[in-house]
């Protein structure tokens, strides 16, 4: 036991970043736990609880601002990751965390935390499903996907807050562009389908996604890029991971149409990432 609690001091007092050490809910991992196990205990038990004998809300213009609010804050995480590095100073190979006092680095930093900061927003999927009485969205798998973007981006702020992990949270904002403004559209009313036809390339926008996540990492076993071994492999599998998510989903949905709806709802985009938005 004295090993493991040097080990956990000698990582959170010296392994840290010290630039954004002491930021809004970075500080340690108390506030960070409080966050999921919260989200955790509301999503699986307190939030159906509480809407056990009530009427769903229909959430309509909340669930528009919503999504207008994620699609504004994913622009400017795009936006600041091309300017902090990705735009004309980082390589696709490898590329070490910055960790001066330049501008640069410090922009990419604060463009790091607002994406930490976006998937606590992002809590809010799961709370909408709940408020909605759309429970059987709420699958483990979309629980643990949102306590882990969580903590990986908390990682990533508190002692990575800069160059390789950020192409993650680059393309991941940048694909939230797209699917937020779905989303929003969608909010509308049955009105708004005829002009959604583009859902089903939602999906491979996805696979792409973490089709490019997972070439970024996997090359550095053979590489010996300077960063962390652990946290590649978890990169790996997780990308890995969705991509037989998305992918099942994919066959399942456009590739396989006779498929029963019922069945299709097993896998779904929504119960990873996103929330359905629709007002039915």
């Amino acid at each position: 036991m004295p090993g493991i609690v040097d080990w956990y001091k000698d990582i959170m007092q010296n392994k840290v970043d010290p630039r954004t050490s002491d930021w809004f809910l970075v500080v340690g991992p108390g506030p960070l736990l409080m966050i999921i196990v919260t989200y955790i205990y509301f999503s699986t038990y307190a939030g159906p609880k509480y809407m056990r004998d009530k009427k769903p809300y229909s959430l309509k213009n909340v669930l528009i601002i919503y999504n207008f609010i994620q699609v504004v804050l994913s622009i400017i995480i795009v936006h600041e990751g091309l300017a902090g590095g990705w735009w004309n100073d980082y390589g696709f190979g490898c590329q070490a965390v910055d960790k001066s006092m330049s501008p640069k680095a410090l922009r990419m930093a604060r463009a790091v935390w607002l994406y930490y900061v976006c998937k606590i927003i992002e809590l809010s999927d799961t709370v909408f499903f709940v408020l909605r009485k759309k429970q059987r969205q709420i699958s483990f798998l979309h629980v643990w996907h949102h306590s882990l973007m969580i903590a990986t981006a908390w990682i990533g702020v508190r002692f990575f807050p800069g160059g390789h992990v950020t192409l993650l949270g680059l393309i991941n904002s940048f694909i939230h562009i797209i699917m937020y403004s779905y989303y929003m559209l969608s909010a509308f009313g049955p009105h708004m389908e005829k002009y959604l036809w583009w859902k089903k390339y939602l999906t491979r926008l996805q696979l792409i996604q973490f089709g490019i996540i997972f070439i970024h990492n996997v090359q550095h076993f053979w590489l010996g890029c300077n960063f962390p071994r652990a946290l590649t492999v978890l990169l790996c599998a997780n990308s890995g991971f969705f991509i037989y998510l998305f992918g099942s989903f994919y066959v399942k949905n456009y590739l396989r149409p006779t498929k029963s709806k019922e069945a299709l709802q097993t896998i779904q985009p929504s119960t990873v990432n996103s929330i359905d938005n629709k007002t039915d």
